[in-house]
């Protein structure tokens, strides 16, 4: 579970979104971002043991800094309003599909897939679909899947309108081979991020995504 604290600092910083706030409240943060560290610890830890992909990273290996990148931004805001952590093989800097954990009050998720890949892992990901349609629609339609996450990430600007080069309206796996990202998500309330369940519901919803997340590396490393 994570501290209400933790969730209480998130709010604050949503409502005063100043490097001069955050100054004043840097004690706050610093146990806000311990706790969330502590919790990615345990994550890792404890889903490494089914997936050793991950099972040697950190949480300073996966979490994002807190400053926001502003420069080519029309929110001058310094500093994002959540903490979130890209449980990927390598890093969260890694080409590779992952697990993503992301802690915002009233906006939290957790999931993971491969979010926009460079056009040469693309065109890897959609071969691999092409070529085992069967074995990816298994993965996503299984009861484990499908409880958790109900149906892949479809989402704006997440799919092509028409069919990439080198492929038909009319192949069998044309709305899978039409994605630009491949992603799954399951919505957190509030009230779960601080249950005593937290960490064992994130682990089995990592689990359930394990065999997408196994499908789609195992085209990348073609």
């Amino acid at each position: 579970m994570l501290q209400n604290a933790t969730l209480k600092f998130l709010k604050d910083l949503n409502k005063n979104n100043t490097k001069e706030w955050f100054d004043v409240n840097r004690s706050s943060y610093e146990n806000a971002k311990t706790d969330f560290s502590a919790f990615v610890d345990n994550l890792i830890a404890k889903h490494g043991k089914k997936d050793e992909d991950i099972a040697s990273l950190k949480a300073k290996d996966c979490i994002f800094r807190i400053n926001r990148d502003v420069r080519f931004s029309k929110d001058k805001s310094p500093y994002k309003n959540n903490f979130g952590a890209s449980i990927n093989r390598g890093g969260k800097k890694s080409i590779f599909a992952g697990y993503y954990f992301h802690l915002q009050p009233g906006e939290s998720f957790v999931g993971g897939g491969l979010w926009q890949p460079q056009p040469d892992d693309l065109k890897k990901v959609r071969q691999e679909i092409d070529y085992s349609l069967d074995e990816f629609k298994k993965i996503i339609s299984s009861k484990k899947f499908k409880t958790v996450y109900g149906e892949l990430y479809r989402g704006e600007d997440v799919a092509l309108t028409r069919p990439p080069k080198g492929y038909e309206e009319d192949n069998p796996a044309i709305e899978f081979i039409k994605l630009k990202s491949f992603l799954a998500m399951r919505r957190i309330t509030d009230a779960e991020l601080t249950d005593k369940n937290l960490l064992k519901n994130i682990a089995e919803a990592f689990d359930a995504l394990q065999p997408f997340i196994n499908f789609l590396n195992r085209a990348l490393k073609e």
